[in-house]
């Protein structure tokens, strides 16, 4: 995939002065002084003891001079673009003495970006390391380049502290646009393709056997990045699910041996998690320098090949579904710390033939690995903003679902980041459902709902409103989540010992 490359014009008033200067001292540098130091020289060449030295150079140079100042300025006042690309941004040479004449950053050096109102109008002001402090006024850049400017700090400034004017500013020009453009749907797909990288890992075939013959494998039924999950068979009777993930032999020595650090770490906390809506992780090893986690198998249909074989849901199932849900999140996030799934999608939830939802897979184990590798953890429609700029927060989860019950309600996956716009597909879809649907995803954390918990008090509210019995009786299961947690922890502790 091509480099995505954002160019920004910047007209501030001093360049627009500094081009008509240059314009109306066009004849002078351009035709004057070539014409004058041209005519000396050759004055000189035929009388060279008609004057003196000193004069000679003093016009010479004077002459130089002025066709080189006309040169530089010409350029100085031309060159007004800002390139900016994944790599860093480049600034035109007239700003070189604000920036203490360095040219060229890298995002790693942006460390703040607010709005401010100057003397000028409002600004925006970027702030690199050490005390390089950069004014730019907001009614100098173009509204459409502008706001592929704010996307790309949001996107690629990973350690830029955004104010909240800032945001809130971003925010309001985003929802005057009624369409994502060209350049900022390419500069998504460049960064989403750029994470999601090709790799050489080769997953196990049917037939493979591990730990001395005693697993399996039956057949794959996930590959993606640098994990692959497949179905096993232990001791040729009971069937369970193996995920696999690796750490690719190309990696830093260090960053392999922290990744695997990490790996292990999470394993021992998927052992503490017991609850009835969770498969069990059942055990974890290394073989042949790939780790391994062993987990429940569930029998039954995951909600995206339910969703296929049925169809779109009705709301009513989506809203039993969603409490499941919401319920699983909350005694993740109840954790010490908080487990973010980061990978809620209807692939890793399954539909029993009871009619219970079971989560089946964590993308937790994973994260490690992937930041070091470059490949992102995730399904690209169903990643919060914040997650893809590697702040993932409990309320990504929430994000996720709510993409998660986009696709049950439209049988579509949602537009990777973006606040869901259900009625657009469903015109008949009732006004509560879609104000969830639109809370849960919306594009900053802040205006989304703040956590699981405020999720359950809102479908126990919906099914107040419409008499929906079925929430109400897996509204009170929640009230079990802190025995779940008291019970995660007595066997985590089992496990560290």
């Amino acid at each position: 995939m091509a480099e995505f490359q954002l160019v920004v014009p910047y007209k501030p008033m001093q360049t627009k002065v500094q081009l008509v200067g240059v314009c109306a001292l066009l004849p002078i540098w351009s035709l004057f002084a070539p014409m004058a130091l041209a005519s000396f020289i050759v004055f000189l060449i035929k009388f060279p003891n008609e004057s003196y030295l000193f004069y000679n150079i003093l016009i010479s140079l004077t002459l130089a001079s002025i066709i080189f100042f006309g040169l530089l300025a010409s350029a100085l006042s031309e060159d007004n673009k800002i390139h900016i690309s994944k790599n860093g941004l480049s600034f035109p040479p007239f700003l070189l003495p604000t920036l203490g004449f360095k040219r060229n950053w890298q995002w790693s050096e942006l460390r703040t970006a607010s709005i401010i109102e100057g003397h000028k109008g409002q600004q925006l002001v970027l702030g690199f390391q050490p005390n390089i402090l950069l004014p730019l006024n907001i009614a100098d850049l173009p509204k459409g380049h502008l706001e592929e400017f704010l996307l790309a700090v949001e996107l690629w400034g990973t350690n830029c502290q955004r104010s909240d004017e800032l945001i809130e500013f971003q925010r309001t020009i985003q929802s005057g646009s009624e369409q994502l453009s060209l350049g900022h749907t390419k500069m998504w797909q460049d960064e989403l393709g750029r994470r999601f990288t090709v790799t050489t890992f080769v997953p196990l075939e049917p037939g493979k056997t591990l730990q001395n013959g005693r697993l399996k494998v039956v057949r794959q039924l996930a590959f993606g990045g640098l994990s692959a999950i497949y179905l096993v068979q232990k001791n040729e009777t009971e069937m369970f699910v193996l995920k696999e993930a690796v750490v690719p032999p190309s990696a830093e020595p260090e960053v392999r041996q922290m990744a695997e650090q990490h790996l292990v770490r999470e394993a021992k906390m998927l052992f503490g998690l017991r609850h009835p809506n969770i498969a069990r992780v059942l055990d974890h090893f290394v073989e042949e320098d790939r780790h391994y986690l062993l987990i429940e198998y569930i029998h039954g249909q995951d909600l995206r090949q339910y969703v296929k074989q049925n169809g779109a849901c009705a709301e009513r199932p989506v809203l039993n579904w969603a409490m499941r849900i919401a319920e699983i999140l909350q005694f993740l996030h109840s954790q010490e710390p908080p487990v973010v799934h980061r990978d809620l999608t209807p692939d890793n939830l399954v539909l029993k033939n009871d009619g219970t939802v079971v989560l089946i897979d964590f993308g937790a184990s994973n994260e490690f690995v992937g930041t070091a590798t470059g490949t992102l953890v995730g399904k690209q429609a169903y990643i919060a903003p914040e997650q893809l700029r590697g702040k993932t927060v409990p309320q990504s989860d929430l994000y996720a679902l709510g993409g998660t019950l986009h696709y049950l309600l439209t049988g579509r996956d949602p537009v990777p980041l973006s606040q869901a716009d259900i009625r657009a597909i469903l015109p008949d879809i009732s006004e509560d459902m879609e104000n969830l649907v639109t809370l849960l995803t919306a594009f900053e954390k802040q205006d989304r709902m703040a956590s699981a918990e405020q999720l359950i008090e809102h479908l126990r509210a919906l099914e107040a409103k419409h008499n929906v019995p079925e929430l109400a009786a897996a509204a009170a299961g929640s009230t079990a989540s802190s025995e779940h947690k008291a019970t995660a922890k007595s066997a985590s502790d089992e496990a560290e010992a």
